[in-house]
């Protein structure tokens, strides 16, 4: 198919983060652009004030007449939309090239040099930083990513057409669209046991997606799996790791040991091993695309993380808010050693939103292991996304499970005099619902407290 042979671009799901990228990548490129969203939010607003027409009525005749020529309207959706959606019924049912963004973006990085980070943790930190050291040794490349860049305010990167960098999501198995050049696996954790039934078949999904690599390409992993290819890690033997590990004044310093090569005293600023073991993903598939190191040294020390991701909402001598992304019991750990090497003895209050009836009925004994390591857990209900409830899977069901010396299930309208109440050093704000249209609010509040 080409892409070519479509003037408009309709997406449903527009406000999605993959979504909106797709959507600005289009619009960049001199496409008619415009989407359907349930509800407005900070990256529609973003879309609408760039010029994208965003509908928020689920009915054909909010739809503008350009937009409804199947003969030069491609219809873009995500599959969190549900199959009883009024437009995407509308479009299938009229003989509308109607395509999955995954399938989208399978068709954009087909004539490209394609990098592509998969994984079930650290894939969109992983893809933010290779995206903008490759922008920094000013490569010609397109980075797709799964967040908003604080570097750019902003999930696309652009720099030409040459190379992408995408971020590979392995939900509902889209990475499979992708035959990338370079892969990286950072982990395969168990998640998403509502599409994949057991860690098993999540873990062969990955495989399947490593097959997908081009005859001449090349694999990244982890050095924790048992998967063949180029490994990287932290102070290991791997063929890429970060070594002689300093921490000053909450930055590391590191060594970076390749096959050929030691370079050393590198800088990244963002806490945590996780992040840093993700730093040397990026630097590894870098280096070995062949940017120059002096570029990449530059492009570490200037990288500033994406939104969501350990972001410091607050920070002063007497009170630290952060704020994560943290959806799953792996990422909780990662977010807690991170505090503890960055801020060590401090008490944490931990806010945790669980995502999914069935995530949290999944891993439940995990959810309530990591929590407990934190000083007081104040629990928000369960957001459910794309699932109907499950009975007696609630946070209250979770919250007895915790054994931290404080912890408490609130509402949202309570939540801030809760966190007052409890009144420690640190605060941490986790889940991938809608906890992070309140974190805003939050700080402010807190600020003045």
């Amino acid at each position: 198919m080409n892409l070519k042979a479509f003037h408009n671009i309709y997406f449903i799901g527009i406000g999605g983060i993959g979504m909106s990228a797709l959507a600005s990548y289009f619009y960049a490129a001199q496409k008619a652009v415009s989407g359907y969203d349930k509800t407005p939010s900070d990256i529609t607003k973003i879309l609408e004030l760039s010029g994208i027409g965003v509908n928020y009525i689920d009915h054909v005749k909010n739809i503008t007449s350009e937009f409804l020529d199947a003969s030069k309207t491609l219809v873009v959706y995500t599959p969190a939309i549900p199959h009883s959606n009024s437009l995407l019924t509308y479009f299938k049912a009229n003989n509308f090239t109607v395509l999955k963004r995954s399938e989208v973006l399978g068709l954009i990085t087909k004539d490209t040099f394609c990098m592509a980070v998969a994984g079930t943790h650290g894939k969109t930190t992983t893809t933010s930083i290779l995206g903008h050291l490759m922008k920094v040794a000013d490569q010609n490349m397109t980075a797709f990513l799964g967040g908003i860049s604080e570097n750019y305010n902003s999930n696309l990167i652009q720099n030409g057409h040459q190379v992408t960098v995408v971020e590979a999501d392995e939900f509902d198995r889209s990475f499979m669209t992708l035959s990338p050049n370079f892969a990286c696996i950072t982990s395969t954790d168990a998640d998403h046991l509502d599409i994949y039934g057991n860690k098993e078949s999540l873990k062969q999904s990955f495989l399947d997606f490593s097959n997908n690599i081009t005859a001449d390409g090349q694999l990244f992993v982890h050095d924790s799996l048992s998967m063949q290819g180029t490994t990287y890690g932290v102070e290991s033997d791997s063929d890429y790791a970060a070594i002689n590990i300093r921490i000053s004044n909450g930055i590391y310093q590191f060594d970076l040991k390749t096959p050929s090569a030691l370079y050393k005293d590198f800088k990244f600023y963002l806490p945590g091993q996780h992040n840093l073991s993700n730093a040397v993903a990026a630097l590894a598939m870098a280096l070995s695309f062949g940017c120059p190191v002096e570029k990449l040294y530059s492009g570490l020390d200037s990288y500033r993380g994406v939104k969501r991701r350990f972001t410091y909402k607050l920070k002063n001598d007497s009170f630290v808010f952060i704020d994560d992304y943290a959806h799953h019991p792996k990422e909780i750990d990662a977010v807690y050693q991170a505090i503890s090497e960055m801020h060590p003895a401090q008490s944490i209050t931990a806010v945790f939103q669980p995502h999914l009836f069935s995530r949290t009925q999944d891993f439940v004994e995990d959810f309530a292991r990591s929590l407990s390591v934190f000083d007081a857990v104040l629990l928000l209900e369960i957001y459910p996304a794309r699932e109907l409830p499950i009975t007696g899977v609630n946070s209250a069901w979770l919250l007895g499970k915790i054994t931290a010396p404080i912890k408490k299930l609130v509402s949202k309208e309570t939540l801030c005099e809760a966190i007052k109440s409890i009144d420690y050093p640190v605060l941490v704000t986790m889940g991938a619902g809608d906890i992070g249209t309140f974190v805003e609010p939050l700080s402010k509040n807190l600020m003045y407290a």
